[in-house]
């Protein structure tokens, strides 16, 4: 069932108008980075043969609840193998700009056709050493939950998250880790039995930061 969008509007305007200030920057990612940084320390400068990528921070309206997109990563021979990440992936040549790369991919990952999705702006880049990728969050909307089609070798779980979970300082936690063979404080996210942790949850934490996201109570916060 479709869902009326008007009563998402406000939030909508908002997120618009918070994507052409100032954005929280490198402080609200590394809100939510590991501490201290494991083989490195503030580290966000990429390498000069860093890879760009991108990835899509998707808003849609399900169950009366704005909700964003997750993937669990299938296994494979990589840094990321069986984690909790964003649609998303690195820029090919055919790709126009960072906006194309993350919704081709997103198409390609999840099955969201890019006509469906109204690009509203861009978040901070973030240097991912461990892979060498500095990559660029995209943020968009769409009117209604996509008819989600996973590709199996790329995604093993596609996880709908209410985007009031990541508000609910129940799901944020911390854990000591092991880390490149270093003891380091982990934070991360607790969203439907997983960890959303590492450049993922950094990515989330600016978001989180923006007026419209934090303002968003009146969408329906309190779902735990």
């Amino acid at each position: 069932m479709i869902e009326r969008v008007e009563r998402y509007e406000p939030f909508l305007r908002q997120l618009r108008h918070d994507l052409t200030r100032p954005l929280p920057g490198r402080g609200a990612q590394w809100r939510m980075a590991p501490r201290p940084r494991p083989g490195a320390e503030y580290r966000d400068q990429p390498n000069d043969d860093a890879r760009h990528g991108a990835v899509l921070m998707l808003f849609y309206p399900w169950k009366n609840r704005v909700h964003l997109p997750l993937i669990l990563r299938a296994s494979y021979n990589g840094v990321h193998s069986g984690q909790i990440g964003l649609p998303g992936g690195g820029c090919e040549e055919m790709d126009a700009d960072m906006t194309a790369t993350a919704l081709r991919e997103a198409y390609e990952e999840v099955g969201v056709h890019p006509s469906a999705v109204t690009v509203f702006g861009y978040l901070t880049e973030l240097y991912v050493s461990a892979s060498n990728y500095l990559v660029q969050p995209v943020v968009g909307w769409t009117d209604y939950r996509p008819a989600f089609h996973c590709d199996p070798y790329e995604v093993a779980k596609l996880i709908e998250a209410p985007l009031a979970n990541f508000l609910d300082p129940r799901n944020r936690c911390e854990e000591m880790w092991e880390l490149r063979g270093r003891e380091v404080t982990v934070p991360y996210f607790s969203i439907q039995g997983q960890i959303v942790w590492g450049a993922t949850a950094m990515m989330l934490s600016e978001l989180l930061a923006l007026p419209a996201v934090s303002r968003l109570p009146c969408l329906g916060r309190s779902e735990a």
